[in-house]
């Protein structure tokens, strides 16, 4: 009896001993909210490129992310993405770059048939080739098109798609401290052919342009000299003359709004808002605006009222 309860006793040893290796050497357990926690860990660190996308939201329908190096666009609010096949940096080549966290302004054009983006390509700032990546079925398929080889690298860019097809795109390059050269190029056929038209006598630096049809276009230019006169050009002949709009402005704001936006067609006239210049301070440390209407197809333009930041939409 005595021999049985100490072999007894030794196996009870043994098993004990081999359930505390096993113990310790098992994964601890956690609680829900950890696990929860540990598998988001897992999942990011394994495939970063899973990363749900943030919406960079748009004024118009479709929206995009830049996350994980890579443009992507959405019509839904971001349920679906559809990968924009552009080289990440080529959206912020040229010589200003923005800050990389958005599209630069201007560079890309949404309406609720294109959606539509303006970059360069080129190892050599004196060699870049202007092209145009584009979708006409919401993201599904992409074409290409060049709108000029062997150009300089961009400053200001800009490209317009108005309703009937008319594309325009403005961009400005070689720029030495506050000159600079600049193109315009438009296409009637939806980018298949560019042509290169005239642009106005003046090397300032664009500060806006576009065209509110095939005829009817602007430049606008900005000014380091808060005393320099406002400098907006209009042409209706497509660029063969360009002639400088004439503002009837009042007496008190006349060294205060200096830097006009392009203009946008309403039922009858045409409207812009015009921002004060870098050294603005007449209110609210340079962020208030002026709302100007022209009836005469961009000749002269009559001041209506003071923009708050807020409602800065004109209509």
């Amino acid at each position: 009896m005595k021999k049985m309860m100490i072999a007894l006793s030794s196996l009870m040893l043994v098993a004990m001993v081999f359930l505390i290796i096993v113990y310790e050497g098992r994964e601890p357990l956690l609680s829900p909210e950890a696990k929860i926690i540990k598998t988001q860990q897992t999942e990011v660190t394994s495939d970063p490129e899973r990363q749900p996308l943030k919406v960079i939201e748009t004024p118009s329908e479709t929206d995009y992310s830049l996350q994980n190096d890579q443009l992507h666009i959405t019509h839904d609010n971001g349920d679906t993405w559809h990968k924009v096949p552009i080289e990440i940096e080529h959206l912020f080549a040229g010589e200003y770059q923005g800050n990389r966290q958005e599209l630069i302004g201007g560079s890309y054009e949404m309406t609720e048939e294109y959606t539509a983006f303006l970059y360069s390509e080129g190892e050599d700032w004196q060699y870049q080739t202007i092209k145009i990546t584009y979708t006409d079925d919401k993201g599904k398929t992409w074409k290409e098109s060049i709108v000029k080889d062997e150009a300089l690298a961009m400053r200001f860019r800009k490209i317009d798609i108005t309703n009937d097809g008319f594309w325009t795109v403005i961009f400005t390059f070689d720029r030495t401290m506050s000159q600079e050269a600049s193109a315009i190029y438009l296409s009637n056929d939806q980018g298949e052919n560019w042509q290169s038209i005239s642009t106005p006598d003046s090397t300032r630096l664009v500060a806006d342009g576009g065209f509110i049809d095939q005829n009817t276009g602007f430049i606008s230019y900005g000014t380091l000299n808060p005393d320099a006169p406002t400098s907006l050009y209009v042409t209706n002949d497509q660029g063969e003359t360009w002639e400088q709009s004439v503002f009837n402005m009042p007496n008190k704001y006349e060294e205060v709004f200096v830097i006009a936006k392009s203009p946008i067609e309403k039922e009858d006239h045409l409207e812009l808002i015009m921002e004060q210049g870098p050294n603005g301070d007449y209110y609210r440390n340079g962020l208030i605006k002026a709302k100007f209407i022209s009836k005469d197809n961009g000749q002269t333009w009559e001041f209506v009222e003071e923009v708050e930041p807020e409602n800065e939409e004109m209509g």
